[in-house]
């Protein structure tokens, strides 16, 4: 069984590679890669939104999903799984960056998109939240074009990152709730909120 998947994830790969690679398309598949690694992308927008107070809330939570998907994908998964990035055992495909260090499942790049495009695409309008998505989609799909995650890797990050983003946002609405916290935190978190519950 497991012969037959890696044998599947490996005919992908390649036909992504013969009918797909093109010149022209290369360039914004690596532009897009640069942009999840570490999370650049998503923190920058995430530390941009919380001179919003009206983002605020939504900018935390999607930090909290973040620090979710390194910790249990890079810190834990990664090392428990280990499984090594396809262009070790697939023959002729050819890696299009520079050789990741760490191991291949999930993708961190794919989890921490996903992650903080569901907070954006919940929390915020929907001219931030779809394209957040669409970012996601994209860095997702750059990661397999550039032959650096097995189709698996991708679609498993996806999930987590999705499950990732739900537990922060639930984890931030029952923080607010706390009245332990001092009320001048609570109104720095959700001014709109609270202005409301007066």
């Amino acid at each position: 069984m497991t012969k037959k998947k890696n044998s599947l994830e490996h005919r992908i790969l390649l036909w992504l590679q013969e009918h797909f690679r093109r010149k022209w398309l290369t360039i914004p598949m690596q532009i897009a890669t640069f942009l999840g690694n570490g999370g650049i992308l998503w923190i920058t927008a995430c530390m941009l939104m919380l001179w919003k107070p009206s983002m605020r809330k939504a900018s935390l939570t999607a930090l909290l999903a973040l620090l979710l998907s390194v910790v249990i994908n890079n810190l834990i998964l990664k090392n428990i799984v280990g499984r090594a990035r396809p262009y070790v055992h697939v023959e002729n495909l050819k890696l299009l960056i520079r050789k990741p260090r760490d191991f291949s499942f999930p993708s961190g790049h794919t989890s921490s998109s996903f992650a903080t495009a569901t907070v954006f695409l919940a929390m915020l309008p929907w001219w931030i939240g779809i394209p957040s998505l669409l970012f996601a989609v994209l860095i997702a799909f750059s990661r397999l074009y550039l032959g650096a995650h097995y189709p698996s890797d991708v679609i498993c990050g996806a999930i987590l990152g999705i499950i990732f983003g739900i537990v922060a946002m639930g984890s931030v609405s029952l923080l607010i709730r706390f009245a332990w916290l001092p009320e001048n935190m609570l109104y720095w978190l959700a001014p709109s909120q609270n202005q409301s519950a007066l």
